[in-house]
């Protein structure tokens, strides 16, 4: 770790390890930024073409209940997925990505999936607010909500990258947010050796 920035650098099997190796990190303490460099090798028995792999996903995307598969697009370019579309709330566009990520043959997913604009509940700064108080790991008090329509401000400071991707998804997961700017700061003193 350099100031607080730890860059993951080797290769990998899986877009799915990538992924996880990723997640391990956030919740390291004195970790404020990631440069993941794991390049996914796929094995000979875990390649697949481009048109398997987007037959792969259409069809995991039209199983899974939280996704409106109607409403995505899956594009597919030597193994990396882009899943493209617009959906009312953000745990459908994350419930797209959690549908294709361990999908064999993948080597990595952009998800634009974008959110359609609904009216704003007059409490969404509440809402928010109770959503952090509710996550143990979050001291809410640290962190301040700004709302402007369907668009949300998010300011103070963290412990780990993880506390504000959590912080973060209290916001998306409001009715009628479309858009998060995300400025909170993660502080922790380092004293963790990697």
């Amino acid at each position: 770790m350099n100031d607080g920035v730890v860059t993951l650098a080797g290769t990998v099997d899986t877009y799915a390890q990538r992924y996880a190796a990723e997640r391990a990190v956030e919740r390291v303490k004195g970790v404020q930024a990631i440069v993941n460099e794991l390049d996914v090798k796929l094995s000979g028995a875990t390649e697949r073409s481009d048109a398997d792999i987007a037959h792969a996903a259409v069809n995991a995307l039209r199983w899974h209940t939280q996704v409106p598969e109607e409403r995505i697009q899956v594009k597919v370019g030597n193994g990396w997925l882009t899943l493209e579309g617009e959906v009312d709330r953000y745990y459908q566009k994350e419930a797209a990505e959690h549908a294709v990520r361990n999908l064999t043959g993948v080597k990595g997913v952009s998800n634009v999936i974008t959110l359609r604009a609904m009216p704003t509940p007059a409490d969404i700064k509440h809402r928010i607010r109770s959503s952090i108080k509710r996550q143990a790991e979050l001291d809410a008090e640290q962190i301040t909500v700004e709302t402007s329509g369907s668009r949300v401000t998010l300011r103070g400071t963290v412990r780990s990258v993880a506390e504000r991707r959590d912080a973060e998804r209290a916001a998306w997961n409001a009715p009628g947010v479309t858009r998060v700017d995300d400025e909170i700061k993660v502080f922790a003193p380092l004293s963790v050796a990697l």
